[in-house]
């Protein structure tokens, strides 16, 4: 009598076992003899143990071709599992070359004659993998058979089906051949997983059926390993894409939330993703893990910190600004050269939607200026001279603070441009002592323009620097009753600069000292306020149907109606109506009409193209409403691979207002796939012309995340008009 046959997981661990090469093949070979004669003897019972166990052996590079027959023995047979290991092993074992291929056929058209779908899946998956053209010739008409009769309503009844499966792996128990680590079955219940969230997008019936059993998988899971993280990562986007219950989404962002507690970085990294997609849908869960989010910041990763730093603005709110502000202010001094860019923009932003005041919008602004140097937007340092301009009671305490700005360090250039214009405005508050907030610091005359000379001689300062450093020379002309001689000397040097701009602004201003002196008080007086005609409004970035701005009527005043009236000469005269005209009659005609006339197609736009993505706009106009514009963003990849994480934001000016739907998905497929389509809605009431900064985020197959942001200026008239 031979020995007694092992069992796979004891091979296993005896393979693992081996201390050497010569041990392992020892072991390998009198096992393969012991299944070659099981396979003599005809035994039943042991039909699939010895093909799991040949097929471990071939996975190891041992040869194991004398069990081909045993495969087609187990095709034959009535029962589902030894089909399964039968298919198996033929997707393994056989091919294209070998005599016994060609008997694949007669059991494979057999099996697509099934009544079981199951069985039917399985000879279909075993055919498009080993099917040669000889075999797929013979075949094509059952399968033909199979697409047209095959059962429509298959997702009512798989659903119950699926999760009774789910539900049975968690109470159940789990099995040592089928579990890891405690957790019974992962690969089947990340599959199950992945089918319920299939099954369950677009159906509530569905979702409610399932969202007992996520529940227990979500709370009985073991997360202390990594397999039991991948079978939570899962139940959490099924939870996410499904119609699942509030509180079952709350759980869903816990989890999400000890996930970011893990010491694997890789976990964290999921983690933060996967919130950022929630952030705009279950902010409330979110705010509860915001310290969580703020310590990864401090992580020395940089997809860590990166993808950080991106829900952390995400999470900013009115009520939280100030705290989050002065973290991320944090960052922002000792983060990364790469890292400064984003989140400085990422600050002013935020500064801008959830200011409390306008003293905190300007300290903070100048903190990023301060912090970050050239790293802050262009239009950074034009934002902030504008919201300087329209705070005119903090003049005298942003001149100061500025002032002391720029005696300390002048390397920054876009806080130097904003300080030396400043000064230039202002100059006069410097020596006035009307800022009771700010600390009594006695300026002289002398001190400032020394200042200003520092600047302009500084191989620091570029081109447009010293032409505002110059000019505000000229502005203090007028402002500081000092020593006019000496302004005159320091301009009258850069007559003959070798920067262009410059040798022509120290020309004119030295024409403007010696011919037309007596204008000069008039020509250099303060700028007036200037209230521009569109700011820019807060930034939507996520979908769902929330607004990105705020609406505000841009109506003109009826004084201004008139100073442009005036300007013509005069009042208009009142339209002319002949006598005994038809007039109602014909604006009744041409209403009859209206409803017939089409407004003419809007061109489609090409927003963006790079990285082997493109960005294309459509636009539609309702008749029934003619201040709504409805975008469909279609984004599609020209490349080949496919790109996840995709993500639109987009802001509009405050005079209109921006509402995201929801997009198809996050991944945009390679050029044969379906373009990711998402759609926007722009209310212009006072029809202003359009005008929109969108930022896209998402990552190429290299794996790299990448952040885009661009401002589209060019929309077609026809789209606003």
């Amino acid at each position: 009598m031979g020995d007694p046959l092992v069992t796979l997981p004891e091979l296993i661990r005896g393979v693992r076992g081996a201390r050497t090469q010569a041990m392992e093949q020892e072991l390998v070979q009198r096992e393969c003899a012991r299944i070659r004669g099981a396979i003599r003897a005809g035994d039943p019972q042991a039909g699939t143990t010895n093909l799991t166990k040949l097929l471990y052996i071939h996975l190891l590079g041992y040869p194991a071709h004398f069990g081909q027959m045993e495969c087609l023995k187990l095709l034959a047979s009535p029962q589902f599992h030894q089909k399964r290991i039968g298919y198996l092993g033929a997707a393994l074992l056989l091919d294209e070359r070998q005599d016994a291929h060609l008997l694949l056929t007669n059991s494979i058209k057999n099996d697509l004659a099934h009544p079981s779908p199951c069985v039917q899946g399985l000879a279909l998956a075993c055919l498009g993998s080993l099917g040669s053209a000889g075999m797929c010739r013979d075949l094509a008409g059952e399968v033909q058979r199979l697409v047209r009769d095959a059962p429509a309503p298959v997702r009512r009844k798989a659903v119950p089906r699926v999760v009774e499966m789910l539900h049975n792996l968690e109470v159940s128990g789990y099995s040592l051949e089928h579990s890891i680590m405690g957790v019974s079955d992962p690969f089947l219940q990340v599959r199950v997983l992945r089918l319920l969230r299939v099954l369950g997008q677009g159906s509530e019936e569905a979702s409610e059926a399932m969202n007992d059993t996520l529940a227990q998988v979500a709370t009985n899971t073991e997360t202390s390993h990594n397999v039991g993280s991948a079978v939570l990562y899962e139940t959490v986007l099924t939870i996410t894409a499904v119609h699942s219950a509030p509180g079952l989404r709350v759980l869903a962002v816990n989890i999400l939330g000890r996930f970011l507690l893990s010491r694997d970085r890789n976990i964290r990294s999921v983690a933060l993703t996967s919130l950022l997609r929630l952030v705009h849908v279950e902010q409330s869960a979110l705010q509860r893990h915001r310290a969580t989010v703020l310590a990864c910041l401090r992580d020395p990763d940089p997809s860590i910190h990166r993808r950080a730093l991106d829900l952390s603005l995400a999470l900013m709110t009115g009520a939280n600004v100030r705290t989050m502000t002065q973290e991320l202010l944090g960052f922002l001094e000792t983060c990364p050269l790469a890292m400064k860019p984003p989140c400085a923009s990422g600050l002013l932003l935020a500064a801008e939607r959830f200011a409390p005041n306008k003293r905190w919008h300007i300290d903070t602004m100048l903190q990023v200026l301060t912090m970050a140097g050239s790293s802050v937007p262009d239009d950074a340092v034009s934002r902030l001279i504008q919201l300087i301009v329209e705070a005119g009671e903090l003049h005298p305490y942003i001149v100061r603070r500025l002032y002391g700005a720029l005696a300390r360090d002048i390397s920054q250039q876009p806080l130097v441009q904003v300080a030396t214009w400043c000064i230039g405005e202002y100059g006069d508050l410097l020596l006035a002592d009307s800022c009771e907030e700010a600390e009594p610091v006695q300026v002289e005359e002398g001190q400032v323009l020394a200042l200003l000379e520092r600047v302009l001689q500084s191989h620091l300062s570029l081109p447009p620097t010293r032409a505002l450093a110059l000019t505000a020379l000229m502005k203090l002309s007028t402002r500081l009753p000092g020593d006019i001689d000496r302004i005159r000397r320091i301009v009258s040097v850069f007559g003959s600069c070798h920067d262009i701009e410059l040798q022509q602004r120290a020309v004119e201003y030295n024409a403007l000292f010696r011919k037309y002196d007596h204008l000069r008080a008039s020509v250099l007086e303060k700028m007036p306020l200037v209230k521009a005609e569109e700011e820019e409004g807060a930034e939507v970035v996520a979908p769902g149907g929330q607004k990105g701005a705020s609406s505000s009527s841009t109506q003109e005043e009826p004084s201004q109606i008139a100073d442009l009236l005036d300007l013509l000469g005069g009042p208009p005269a009142a339209p002319l109506v002949p006598a005994g005209s038809d007039a109602p009659v014909a604006e009744s005609l041409l209403d009859l009409l209206e409803d017939v006339t089409t407004a003419p197609p809007i061109p489609p736009l090409t927003v963006w193209e790079g990285d082997g993505l493109r960005l294309d706009f459509a636009f539609q106009r309702p008749p029934a409403d003619p201040h709504l514009l409805l975008i469909t963003a279609s984004t599609s990849r020209t490349s080949p691979g496919t790109a996840s994480g995709f993500l639109l934001q987009a802001a509009v000016p405050k005079s209109l207002q921006l509402e995201l739907e929801a997009p198809s998905g996050t991944s945009v497929p390679g050029p044969d796939g379906a373009p990711l389509s998402q759609r926007l809605r722009v209310r212009n009431p006072g029809q202003a012309p359009l005008r929109m900064r969108l930022r896209v985020a998402y990552t190429p197959p290299a794996g790299v995340p990448v952040q885009e942001t661009l401002e589209i200026n060019d929309f077609p008239a026809a789209a606003w008009q």
